[in-house]
């Protein structure tokens, strides 16, 4: 396809500007959805219950270190929807007050002007812009009016420059070519990546930067103009895919400067240089490097850039690296190369000698400090947890972190030490009304003589002396980590609740067990990860309170694949079978997935090539003929990862073979389920079909 770009619509030279000086307070209206104070009488957690939880997240601290600001998101079932506030704390957690009480929700809210301002994304205009507030919460002023509204904003570190992310055209649309047909549905596609995760791609995003004087924008350039590339990535970049120096006269920013077939089978993106006085792209930091390259941050000083980087074009979940460049020399130096983990979530300290980041090991996401000079790493914290998010507050680190038994909260780290606080208790009130169930490291010997970690979670109410219905978590990814996460949907907890044992093992291809462990899967799916959570399931199933007679096998995505796998292979273990966007044919899910760099390194290639048929040979449509045992099936309709047509292929195949199934399918849910109503329908959906075969 030939491109054709059009930049959707210019900022509007005379911005809204409207502003209120008193703060706004909607918590009376009955729309309004805040704090939730359900009453939970038989300290189970409920789908209902589940959806009741505040979600925590995008901690930031104030210039002075003073002060940390974060939202929380609520969820209305009634409703079908969610609504997101603001709160502000000092950073020893006291004097925790909400800042904003309204209907549309505040996004993205960061600390600019030195402090004197807080700015964030509302949709109180209309559409989503850019405003700004005190931090009292008063004086609310909007900022931006960009027609069809932005995705994300960064300001420079003096403030005077601003980075809006709004989407421009891509590509050409059926009516340019035929204007007299502008009521026409159909989509002319000539070239790869047409669709992507949840989205026909007819838009890009990229960072347009204005001169800002603390209350027009002005002078409007687009960083990447001309370009149909994506800046941030699609679907989940933000704007920690760019950085502006510390002087404000070098942007950093990631790129994958690819389009159709090319971006289908690459993940080569780039870190860019952009000068701001000449208003041009000025360097490829990482031109020689070949796979992903992202989340730029510069050094106090500005002398250095750091970012994550992976090796292999294609390879999507290659180790993530620490890389430091010196800008003067263009010197890069691998600052990881010898701690076979991955590093996030990169962190500069104060006098930029050390940077901060977090790595899953062994099940348990924790905080680590690099020395830069002598690449000397050391771990910060321990236990059984996860960081998702880290910030550096003066002598602490200010971190967001869940386990399995709670969702997010932030805490106060101690670097010396590695002393850890909890400073806020979002959910105290309805935590304290469930029982948890106990959370078991479990290290089982795997076929080939190897150490696998599994996760045991026991009924909260747990008595060794009975028997329980036990279920095989089975991961996706496929290498994503079985660590201390709290899902809104794959939930241990309410699974527990439900008097479930769960065995969930860190099966061959996941994160923190070093780089060979996480290989073993690629081009093996149907090998020793299988073999590794029969050897889970296997070894729980000796326990005395296990009842091998109720075993229930449940996974998503490459669980759902693992799920249908297993229904041809488990030779009678299982009772009970749930598979939620799973890849039942290969060969089909070859040709129908967008981003062909996934399928082309984990399944080997095309199925016609006759290298890949042991591959090929492990895909569970080939052995519905011994499927013999009860099967959900769920898929939503805008996944685009995995085609709604594999769930209902392995359906059909089910019913066709005369084994009872269910067919759950979202017409528009994407690789998740979003909507409140639908999680809790999914819920309601999964425990009964477990009840039904396991009880």
């Amino acid at each position: 396809m030939k491109f054709k770009f059009f930049p959707i619509m210019a900022l509007a030279a005379a911005l809204v500007g409207c502003s209120n000086n008193a703060r706004i307070d909607e918590s009376n209206d009955p729309n309004y959805i805040g704090r939730n104070q359900m009453t939970i009488t038989d300290g189970k957690i409920s789908p209902e219950v589940l959806m009741a939880f505040g979600r925590l997240g995008d901690v930031q601290v104030s210039p002075d270190q003073s002060k940390i600001l974060y939202g929380v998101g609520y969820y209305s079932v009634a409703q079908n929807k969610s609504n997101r506030e603001l709160f502000v704390m000092n950073a020893d957690g006291s004097d925790n007050q909400q800042l904003t009480s309204t209907l549309k929700g505040e996004f993205n809210a960061r600390w600019v002007k030195n402090g004197k301002k807080i700015a964030f994304l509302s949709a109180q205009s209309g559409s989503m812009q850019l405003w700004e507030m005190n931090p009292d919460g008063t004086g609310r002023t909007q900022i931006s009016n960009r027609e069809g509204g932005i995705n994300d904003y960064l300001y420079s570190p003096d403030s005077k420059q601003v980075i809006l992310i709004a989407n421009v055209k891509w590509g050409e649309r059926t009516t340019d070519r035929y204007p007299d047909l502008d009521k026409t549905s159909g989509i002319i596609v000539e070239d790869l990546m047409y669709k992507h995760w949840d989205e026909w791609v007819t838009t890009v995003p990229h960072p347009f930067l204005y001169d800002y004087d603390g209350k027009t924008l002005s002078n409007e350039r687009d960083i990447i103009e001309g370009e149909p590339f994506e800046c941030p990535l699609k679907p989940f970049g933000g704007t920690e895919q760019l950085a502006f120096s510390p002087d404000g006269k070098l942007i950093a920013y990631t790129c994958k400067k690819l389009s159709g077939q090319a971006y289908a089978l690459s993940t080569n993106t780039d870190i860019y240089l952009y000068d701001v006085a000449e208003g041009k792209t000025i360097a490829n930091l990482s031109k020689d490097m070949m796979g992903y390259d992202i989340n730029p941050t510069f050094s106090p000083d500005g002398t250095k850039l750091a970012w994550e980087s992976m090796e292999h074009d294609g390879y999507e979940s290659d180790k993530n690296r620490l890389f430091v460049m010196d800008l003067a020399t263009r010197t890069r130096t691998y600052i990881t190369a010898d701690f076979d983990q991955n590093a996030n979530s990169l962190q500069w300290d104060a006098e930029g000698k050390h940077i901060y980041f977090i790595s899953c090991w062994h099940g348990c996401t924790q905080v680590y400090k690099a020395n830069i000079a002598t690449r000397e790493i050391k771990q910060l914290t321990e236990g059984q947890h996860d960081y998702e998010q880290i910030a550096l507050c003066g002598n602490k680190i200010i971190g967001v972190r869940h386990s399995m038994s709670i969702p997010n909260e932030v805490y106060s780290i101690n670097p010396e030490n590695g002393e850890q606080t909890q400073i806020t208790f979002e959910n105290k009130h309805l935590l304290d009304q469930v029982n948890m169930g106990k959370v078991e490291p479990r290290w089982v010997k795997t076929t080939d003589n190897k150490e696998m970690l599994v996760w045991v979670i026991y009924p909260a109410n747990f008595d060794p002396a009975k028997k329980y219905p036990t279920l095989l978590y089975c991961q996706g990814g496929p290498q994503s980590p079985v660590s201390q996460f709290w899902s809104y949907r794959w939930n241990f907890q309410i699974m527990a609740s439900n008097d479930y044992i769960i065995v969930a093992p860190n099966r061959r291809g996941l994160v923190g067990f070093g780089q060979e462990w996480l290989e073993a899967i690629s081009k093996d799916y149907g090998g020793q990860c299988m073999r590794d959570y029969f050897s889970a399931i296997d070894d729980v199933a000796k326990e005395p309170f296990v009842d091998r007679d109720r075993l229930g096998c449940v996974g998503a995505s490459f669980g759902g694949y693992s799920v249908y796998w297993m229904a041809g292979h488990h030779e009678g273990r299982f009772k009970a079978f749930i598979a939620h966007d799973g890849m039942f044919n290969l060969e089909q899910q070859y040709l129908e997935t967008e981003e062909m760099f996934f399928v082309n390194w984990d399944l080997g290639g095309p199925y016609w090539n006759p290298k890949t048929a042991e591959t090929y040979a492990n895909s569970p449509h080939k052995f519905v003929d011994k499927w013999d045992t009860p099967i959900m099936v769920i898929h939503g309709e805008t996944d685009y990862r995995i085609l709604a047509s594999q769930g209902m292929s392995a359906y059909n195949a089910a019913k066709l073979r005369g084994i009872p199934a269910e067919l759950l399918i979202f017409p528009d849910e994407n690789h998740w389920v979003l909507q409140p109503q639908n999680s809790v329908l999914w819920q309601r959906r999964f425990f009964n079909w477990l009840d039904r075969w396991l009880k």
